[in-house]
């Protein structure tokens, strides 16, 4: 008893003398405590000794750290930082907002949080205003890393009513140019190929001039999906690959795949060589650059036209996590790179999306003069 009473006042002893000598490290001008919060922070987010014994210091961009190292979450580089409600064409914005809401119709500008949604609502500096349409529900059957879009094995069954819905508001808005997206749907037998060609032809009916993209899922891989969305009197076809062949089973849904997706722009232009086809690639994902350039080497080879890369952003912490924030001159080298290659389009920067407004306008463009020779041949 005595032994557990002399060990309970040594206790109290140390807890003591550990809260006077903390007291008293406080009261002192120690170094660290002098920094200012900012110091703090870049202290706490610099490399350690492991870094450097590793040989994972990473380069900085005007002190920034632009790679992941093991446990960190990336800062947002002041290049990615944009707010779309200062975009001076918010007139237009609201307007499609508004309308959107009581059609209670879904877009991914929204879905994705996309940082161009002013700019493309409002028409941008080239005044065709874009806007994407996500038809199907916005359900998703598949779990890609990336997409905040929400999943459920058997999502509700389509609205029999969403292709003229779709099609009636678009008219009202009087797009230029318009695209079509859609979530997986496994659950139906057709992938939902059938829906979707029967908005775009709708579309068609009520706005012939308004340009129509689709940006559809692979199918499952089954090419009669393929060419129902292509029948469809569309524009523009795009799928994306959205990562290098070395990282698809890490960022997407086993189900979708490399080959499977180059199969289905291959199929598009062998089934109607004259359609646009349209690609797109996330970057910072932990890519190499050799990698990347072989996807561009074999979207070259199937005759993709058009190519666009932008910056990955982790929409919520259950995401996957950025591994790099790729510098504005990385994404211009890709943009000449994609013009050397011979691609018709490349629309390459950080914020840059699949439905990027610029691509909008050069499309526009390129679909027209198409069009013309289409026209001229039959």
């Amino acid at each position: 008893m005595a032994v557990l009473i002399r060990e309970m006042n040594l206790h109290k002893i140390s807890v003591f003398s550990l809260h006077k000598n903390a007291r008293s490290f406080a009261s002192t001008r120690h170094p660290l405590l002098a920094l200012s919060k900012e110091q703090k922070e870049k202290l706490a987010n610099g490399p350690d000794f492991g870094d450097f014994v590793e040989g994972t210091v990473t380069q900085n961009y005007d002190g920034i750290n632009l790679k992941k190292k093991k446990g960190e979450r990336l800062r947002l580089p002041p290049w990615l930082k944009t707010d779309h409600q200062s975009s001076k064409y918010n007139d237009n914005y609201r307007r499609l907002k508004t309308s959107l809401k009581k059609l209670n119709l879904h877009t991914v500008c929204e879905e994705a949080r996309c940082p161009n949604i002013g700019d493309c609502w409002g028409g941008g500096e080239n005044q065709t205003a874009t806007a994407t349409i996500m038809v199907l529900g916005d359900t998703c059957t598949r779990g890609c890393r990336f997409c905040s879009v929400k999943t459920a094995r058997n999502p509700p069954a389509p609205d029999p009513n969403e292709p003229v819905n779709t099609a009636q508001a678009i008219a009202d808005w009087g797009l230029d140019y318009v695209v079509l997206t859609s979530v997986d749907r496994d659950d139906l037998p057709d992938g939902g190929a059938a829906h979707f060609a029967q908005t775009v032809t709708e579309i068609k009916k009520r706005a012939s001039s308004t340009l129509v993209e689709c940006l559809t899922p692979d199918f499952r891989g089954d090419l009669k999906c393929v060419e129902t969305i292509v029948d469809s009197r569309l524009d523009v076809y795009a799928h994306n690959m959205e990562t290098v062949k070395e990282l698809q089973l890490l960022v997407r849904d086993p189900r979708a795949n490399y080959e499977q997706s180059l199969s289905v722009l291959k199929h598009v232009k062998s089934y109607k060589p004259m359609m646009i086809s349209k690609t797109s690639l996330m970057l910072g994902l932990g890519e190499t650059d050799d990698q990347i350039m072989r996807v561009m080497e074999d979207l070259r080879k199937i005759d993709v036209d058009c190519l666009t890369l932008g910056q990955y952003m982790q929409p919520t912490k259950r995401h996957i996590k950025v591994k790099e924030y790729v510098t504005p001159e990385k994404f211009q080298y890709w943009q000449e790179m994609g013009e050397k290659m011979g691609f018709a389009y490349t629309a390459s920067g950080p914020l840059v999306r699949s439905s990027y407004k610029a691509g909008e306008f050069f499309l526009k463009n390129l679909a027209i003069q198409r069009q013309s020779v289409t026209e001229s041949s039959s």
